[in-house]
């Protein structure tokens, strides 16, 4: 335990600010006087105890206050007494943020970003995970854009090389493709990013980021950009996220779009359904004008198509209105929801 000692609080969060200051080396960076990196968790905690040392090493030309904030998301395993195993060098606060419940990797994001922004009033956070995929020595890169974009654009990681298995890398090119196809949005991120105050303040009234923190920051047409890095591999055990829990990761990212989507798929079923008439007039000037050159295969085939594209066009417009109507009624919304999902934070640095 360090000299700062143990803090828990319950409830609402609160606000603490403890010298954490240092005099900045030379060379450093100064865009941010205060830094918050949010990382989730839910029962990896050795890949949080390996992560520690690495980030306090990627970031020692890092000037500022520096604190890190793992988002417990309901782990049944407590996070370990050695979780800070040494003191560290650049970071000056750890902190564990408890939820009451098991929320999802997303919603995770969207509570810690809430309390960072809310209790330690930080100029930028870091978004990225736990299990070391998203490599710490990356994070000056993310730092240093941010710095060039004058803390006014989010900057996301734009993955240059995946290390997954053939399989998943074939499936993870079936959802870009479906992704762009139902929003016209290409994807290339994940959460790892670093974005600046102003943009957490946006986010922190946007329902969207309830679904998908990456989806909400595009949807609100903040200013963004996108840098080259690759990703890296575990630094402890094997994935807990399974086929249908990266479906249900990516048809969230999709649902942030839902309106979108919704017109889009109404488009093209028009677009069907004005295509089958044209057919289905051409058909029926056949059957009069010369009948013995039309099979009847065809006829009915025609007739099967206008019937489909009618079901269809019909089906994406009672989706699409109810879609398009619940964008007056405000869902989740994290300034105003999220503490009621907070157990305690403890600072444990």
């Amino acid at each position: 335990m360090s000299a700062l000692g143990s803090e828990i609080t319950g409830g609402a969060p609160d606000i603490v600010r403890p010298p954490m200051s240092r005099p900045a080396a030379p060379g450093t960076r100064r865009g941010a006087a205060r830094l918050a990196i949010v990382i989730p968790i839910f029962n990896d905690w050795n890949c949080a105890r390996k992560l520690l040392p690495l980030l306090d090493q990627a970031l020692s030309k890092t000037g500022g206050e520096i604190c890190v904030l793992f988002v417990d998301d309901g782990s049944g395993t407590p996070a370990p007494a050695d979780l800070v195993a040494s003191p560290p060098g650049s970071i000056g606060e750890v902190r564990i943020l408890r939820l009451r419940q098991n929320l999802g990797h997303q919603r995770a994001i969207a509570i810690g970003l809430y309390w960072v922004n809310q209790s330690l009033n930080a100029d930028a956070t870091v978004v990225m995970d736990g299990d070391g995929e998203d490599c710490p020595e990356s994070v000056p890169a993310l730092l240093e854009a941010l710095d060039q974009g004058g803390q006014r654009e989010a900057v996301f990681a734009a993955r240059t090389k995946r290390l997954e298995k053939p399989t998943f890398r074939f499936f993870y090119q079936v959802y870009r493709a479906l992704h762009r196809v139902l929003t016209g949005i290409p994807v290339r991120v994940g959460n790892f990013s670093a974005i600046p105050r102003s943009s957490a303040d946006r986010l922190m009234v946007s329902s969207d980021l309830w679904n998908h923190y990456a989806a909400a920051v595009f949807r609100s047409k903040m200013p963004m950009r996108t840098i080259p890095l690759a990703r890296a591999t575990r630094l402890d055990g094997k994935s807990r996220m399974d086929f249908f829990g990266l479906v249900t990761h990516g048809l969230s990212a999709i649902s942030v779009f839902s309106d979108t989507v919704g017109v889009r798929l109404l488009a093209a079923a028009t677009g069907l359904l004005l295509l089958s008439m044209v057919l289905g007039a051409g058909v029926l000037y056949a059957t009069f004008a010369r009948p013995e050159i039309l099979p009847q295969w065809i006829r009915v085939a025609v007739g099967a198509l206008a019937v489909l594209c009618f079901q269809a066009t019909m089906l994406s417009l009672v989706l699409v209105v109810p879609v398009l109507g619940a964008r007056s009624h405000a869902g989740f919304i994290p300034l105003r929801d999220s503490e009621y999902y907070i157990l305690e934070q403890v600072r444990i640095w």
